[in-house]
């Protein structure tokens, strides 16, 4: 007779695996690991780790069943209004700014950058556009600080990260309140 039963926990010798026993065939034993899959070992693969907690079958057959159920996909629901809210998206990246960038020094880079930003800023509150995501890439951060910075002076708008999927860590998305 085995030293093990079905319903005590298990986990391999050589491996990193931890089940259920399932049945017992002599000295073959399947188990249904915590991943759901059932694997045969032999009995001297296997070490009980507990044995209080017994399983039936029929539990073993309802695990297994919820197992192979595909779990809901939560999806994010967005307003009406925030699905169909146009995006502005302003590419603060110095050569889309000006033809020869090497002809100005630093600082009159970052100034032409913030100038744009907050033209482009204004531009969407009188357009009443909600969203604008200011592309900066990721740099040594000055320009996203400074960009912080001014936004901070807005009453009507709050910033975060832009979508790290679609900017990385190179972008500030924009939310401006509307006030009726």
């Amino acid at each position: 007779m085995s030293q093990f039963q079905i319903g005590d926990t298990v986990e391999t010798i050589d491996d990193v695996i931890k089940g259920v026993v399932e049945s017992i065939k002599g000295e073959k034993i399947t188990i249904l690991c915590n991943d759901g899959f059932s694997l045969d070992f032999l009995a001297n693969e296997l070490v009980c780790i507990s044995n209080e907690i017994r399983v039936s079958n029929s539990e073993i057959a309802q695990i297994k069943k919820e197992k192979a159920l595909p779990k809901p996909r939560k999806s994010t629901v967005l307003k009406v209004k925030e699905r169909n809210a146009p995006k502005m998206e302003v590419d603060l990246h110095i050569n889309q700014l000006m033809k020869n960038p090497k002809q100005v020094g630093k600082f009159e880079m970052l100034n032409l950058q913030l100038d744009t930003a907050k033209r482009q800023l204004d531009f969407a509150i009188s357009k009443r556009i909600q969203k604008v995501v200011f592309i900066h890439g990721v740099g040594e951060g000055v320009l996203k600080e400074e960009l912080g910075y001014m936004l901070r002076k807005y009453d009507n708008v709050k910033f975060y990260d832009a979508d790290y999927q679609k900017y990385g860590l190179g972008a500030t998305e924009v939310y401006i309140y509307q006030n009726s």
